[in-house]
């Protein structure tokens, strides 16, 4: 057996050797190897909470191929704010009224730049008045049950980008 820095080499014949680490340093690797251990088990890399907004867009991404039906409040078919309405309900226990206009009157008015996922889109397509809503997910893009049921659509869209008529933040 001989010293050789921190290691103890003990000879064991025909060129073979057994390595052992002196005391001092095998009790530093192993609370190392303790301490990396528990910190993940710990979760000391946790991942921040989703917000109830981030909690609605998600809602809706997961009805996404769902029907339309006039008058439809349900995942067997909606319209576009019975799918608003059925989403805040189900995700963040949130009431909204029945109807898009009816929905625009509720909420925080938000700019379009200052948009964040789960903010509800309004859109006047008859022309005239707040007769579409859809909610925000992000990256310029909101889902919305329209007459080909739950999709995904640009707000960058010619036909979205000129019957726009502003957004509301319901819950944070």
């Amino acid at each position: 057996m001989r010293l050789q820095g921190n290691l103890i080499i003990e000879e064991l014949g025909i060129g073979m050797a057994a390595v052992s680490v002196r005391k001092t340093s095998f009790i530093l690797a192993l609370a190392a190897a303790m301490a990396m251990l528990f910190s993940s088990l710990f979760g000391l890399q946790a991942e921040a909470a989703q917000t109830n907004g981030q909690k609605v867009a998600s809602y809706a991404q997961k009805l996404i191929g769902s029907p339309y039906k006039y008058g439809g409040t349900t995942p067997k078919g909606f319209d576009a704010s019975g799918f608003t309405q059925y989403v805040y309900a189900k995700s963040v226990n949130a009431k909204l009224p029945r109807t898009s206009a009816d929905q625009f009157k509720k909420g925080k008015s938000v700019q379009l730049k200052d948009l964040k996922p789960g903010d509800l889109v309004f859109y006047k397509t008859n022309g005239k008045s707040v007769s579409f809503v859809g909610i925000y997910i992000g990256k310029q893009q909101f889902v919305g049950a329209t007459s080909k049921g739950v999709r995904v659509q640009s707000m960058n869209l010619a036909y979205w980008k000129n019957s726009y008529a502003g957004a509301k933040r319901i819950v944070n």
